[in-house]
């Protein structure tokens, strides 16, 4: 069942329904401010950080589900509703949510009242624009009150749900004229502050929660809407909001519209206050003053549209196939930007204040927007790379306010450091600006111990050579890419952290998926290395790559897939020998990746046991079979429900692994058929089941095992975007950067035959037409680049900025 349908043309979702089965979202915002929006205007917004410069309240976990956002109340003679059905759930005679690149457009009309809301961030301005364009469809005048509404948070978002005994009585703001200012804390430690501004005279306003909607109310019903007036309450503690209230009267078919902005200040602190107890209005009002004509609003959205439309022509493929293409062209790459902006902080399903940027996570997310935005990737890896220890290892998160590694999570992931090698290899592959290693980055952020990136390069691929256990595989540590297998923690106690306990230090527990991961990531470093002229360096390490890989056949390989894990005890996991959790997806798409077999055999066994054992009609489950009781020994993994998340799940991030696994192995057929099961544009017509959003990736599906199998959860936020475009664009279409030009190598279905991509490369354009008159998967006849024949399947950078044809023939 459908909730809604693709416009391609204009790179929308469009959702007709507000009853989705989950709150279907969209982000707003791609520098430093952020929102996040429903399809009936749920969600919240903040300034950089979602946990501590957090302007608006949202109640996770609330009843009814996404009761909280920026909402428009109309009242009409006694009647009163909202345009995106909640809060109010009035029935609307015509309802309509367009998502689309950065903006958000909600229409509701009913009783011969049109309101359309459109909510964007302008590009280089922290805050939200909300454009209300209000119409009279009907055949007489039309009186009506237009109530905005929007619940301050006290900034530090878990503060701000916890510390009620202080924060009940904090809460100031200042209204002048028709804004709304809401100054908490400012008179003390603070130097910023949030406005609420509306471009014309207002009739009423309240900033007091209490008096505007009635201590025993809810939004569904405020008691200023319902008397159509507001009370004009200044808040004095308790809990602050910005409503504004305008009268409008309207002839048939007259339309008015208001521009609302919701927008964040930051001022020196020596120039807080414009007098004593006052503050300083001046940037607040130079941002309301470039937005006070409908033609500013329009400027501002064309501007944000070319934005996108620049990012997107970097990658552009015309194919028989539409969902193929919307996939590639518009709303994959859009959920690698959004994940490179937020990686696993805010979402409906991440409350932004648990989570700051993952030091995995955001190396991971690189591959997916690197060719978007490659200096912003280059700032990245310097900051990412900034809260490495001396020793290799790094923080598994820091806070994008401060830059600075979350002591709260720690370190001892001991996959984190490869990452590291693998983000900064893609992003030198995709520019050829070897200059980054040349850079000088602190360690633990203290600018007093700082070495070349390179040399950050250098200790994370030594820190696997020295943390080797029994079998010389790598330790695990806390945990690997799977956070929730916790060979060392054996937590009895309730409510403690599976991963930052470690109840054992132990030096036995070893990951052959960072053995594969290391021989996946190995060779861009022995490239680095010859590169910079350290022949030497270069040799060592492609020896340890080579008896990573003789180690990981000799122990990591089980007789038909390759091994999980060895425990605190030495014992397999991920093995025949095993009652429950026998075979495991990581180990066998990361190794097969990594080549590992492909000559020997056991790749295709592993692959075979993988289809065979993991896979469903929605997708390749994590392990099979799933663990039915807690184990003390292996952690978080074995204490969800069968089905779920870790513990025998769909885990969409891995499945792209095997995708491009597949490809290694010339199985193209098989890899865009794994491809169309989980992409998002394929799942549309069982949203009913699968429940998230059907243009962006979620993390997770259940599982087979599962009471809800097909049911996705924890969409947007999750490497899965990345990794199957990655999947998509470089395994199965073939178009890979590479150190020394543009390698092209499809592994595509045998039925194809052909696309079309359009490639910008370090300055030029690259329009390579790929033909399948054989009909084979895998292997080039002849390549031609502005017809002239190449030696090989790599395309030389010709650096002149121009556009330049490529003829590629399968054979």
């Amino acid at each position: 069942m459908k909730f809604g349908t693709f416009d391609d043309a204009r790179k929308e979702y469009v959702i007709n329904t507000p009853q989705t089965p989950y709150p279907w979202i969209n982000y707003l915002g791609n520098e430093q401010f952020f929102g996040l929006i429903s399809n009936t205007a749920g969600g919240y917004s903040f300034y950089r950080d979602a946990r501590l410069r957090r302007l608006t309240r949202y109640r996770y976990n609330n009843i009814p589900l996404d009761s909280n956002g920026r909402y428009y109340y109309i009242h009409d003679e006694g009647d009163f509703w909202t345009p995106g059905w909640m809060p109010v759930k009035r029935d609307l005679d015509f309802y309509e949510c367009r998502h689309g690149l950065g903006y958000t457009s909600i229409t509701g009309e009913r009783n011969g009242i049109s309101v359309n809301q459109l909510a964007f961030v302008p590009l280089k301005y922290n805050g939200e624009v909300h454009q209300l364009t209000v119409r009279n469809t009907s055949d007489h005048n039309k009186s009506i009150t237009l109530f905005s509404f929007a619940e301050f948070c006290l900034w530090n978002a878990y503060d701000d749900m916890t510390n009620f005994q202080r924060n009940l009585s904090i809460g100031e703001v200042e209204v002048q004229g028709s804004v709304i200012y809401h100054k908490t804390e400012y008179r003390e430690r603070r130097n910023h502050y949030a406005f609420y501004s509306v471009n014309r005279s207002i009739d009423g306003y309240d900033t007091d929660r209490e008096s505007f909607v009635g201590s025993y109310r809810g939004l569904e019903a405020p008691q200023a809407v319902s008397a159509g007036k507001s009370t004009g309450s200044v808040a004095s503690g308790w809990s602050p909001i910005g409503s504004h209230s305008i009268q409008l009267t309207l002839a048939p078919g007259e339309e008015q519209s208001l521009i609302f902005i919701l927008g964040y200040v930051e001022v020196d602190e020596n120039d807080k206050w414009e007098s004593p107890g006052v503050i300083n209005k001046k940037p607040a009002l130079a941002m309301i003053e470039r937005f006070k004509s409908d033609e500013d609003v329009s400027t501002a959205l064309g501007e944000l549209k070319a934005y996108w439309d620049s990012l997107l022509s970097k990658y552009q493929i015309q194919s028989s196939d539409d969902k193929l293409n919307r996939m590639v062209n518009i709303w994959n790459p859009y959920q690698c930007m959004v994940t490179f902006n937020m990686s696993r902080s805010a979402s409906y399903f991440e409350s932004g204040i648990g989570r700051g940027m993952g030091f995995r996570d955001s190396n991971q997310d690189l591959l997916g927007f690197v060719h978007q935005i490659p200096e912003r990737a280059r700032e990245r890896i310097l900051d990412i790379a900034s809260t490495q220890f001396e020793d290799g290892s790094a923080y598994h998160q820091y806070q994008p306010l401060t830059k600075k590694g979350n002591n709260e999570v720690g370190t001892g992931f001991n996959d984190d450091p490869l990452w590291l090698i693998l983000g900064t290899s893609a992003y030198i592959k995709e520019t050829g600006d070897y200059s980054i290693l040349d850079e000088d980055v602190p360690f633990d952020s203290n600018p007093d111990r700082s070495a070349s990136l390179f040399e950050h390069l250098k200790r994370s691929f030594e820190h696997v050579i020295n943390n080797l256990g029994p079998h010389q595989l790598p330790l695990i540590g806390r945990a690997d890419w799977n956070d929730c297998l916790n060979l060392n923690c054996f937590s009895k106690e309730p409510g403690e952290s599976f991963q930052t306990t470690a109840n054992i230090e132990g030096r036995v527990a070893e990951s052959v998926f960072i053995a594969g991961l290391f021989v996946f990531v190995g060779p861009d470093y022995v490239e680095l290395c010859r590169h910079r002229g350290l022949n030497e360096e270069a040799a060592k390490a492609e020896e340890h790559i080579e008896t990573m890989r003789r180690t990981t056949l000799e122990h990591g390989f089980d007789g038909d897939w390759f091994l999980r894990a060895y425990d605190h005890y030495g014992e397999k996991i991920g093995s025949k020998d095993n009652k429950e959790g026998q075979i495991f997806i990581e180990p066998q798409g990361i190794c097969v990746m990594a080549g590992i077999g492909v000559e020997e055999g056991q790749a295709a066994k592993a692959l075979e046991s993988t289809e065979q054992r993991l896979e469903t009609k929605y997708g390749i489950m994590l392990q099979q079979p799933p663990y039915s009781e807690y184990y003390l020994n292996l952690g978080e993994i074995s204490s969800y429900p069968p089905g779920y998340k870790e513990n025998a799940g769909i885990f969409c991030h891995n499945n792209p692994w095997i995708m491009i696994a597949e490809t290694v192995l010339g199985h193209g057929d098989r890899a865009f058929e794994l491809y169309a099961k989980i992409a998002p544009a394929y799942l549309e017509e069982i949203s009913e089941l699968h429940r998230m959003e059907p243009y962006v990736y979620a993390q997770m599906i259940a599982g087979k095992d599962a009471v809800r199998h097909g049911e996705a959860k924890n969409s947007w936020l999750t490497g899965t975007a990345a990794w199957n475009y990655v999947a998509i664009t470089q395994a199965i279409l073939g178009i890979q950067p590479d150190f020394d030009g543009l390698k092209v190598d499809p592994c595509i279905p045998s039925a194809w035959d052909g696309f079309e991509i359009t490639r910008g490369f370090r300055g030029d354009t690259y329009v390579i037409k790929v033909t399948n008159p054989s009909h084979v998967s895998k292997g080039i006849k002849h390549i031609l680049l502005d017809g002239r024949e190449l030696s090989s399947n790599i395309i030389p950078p010709v650096l002149d900025g121009k556009r330049h044809e490529v003829h590629v023939e399968l054979g």
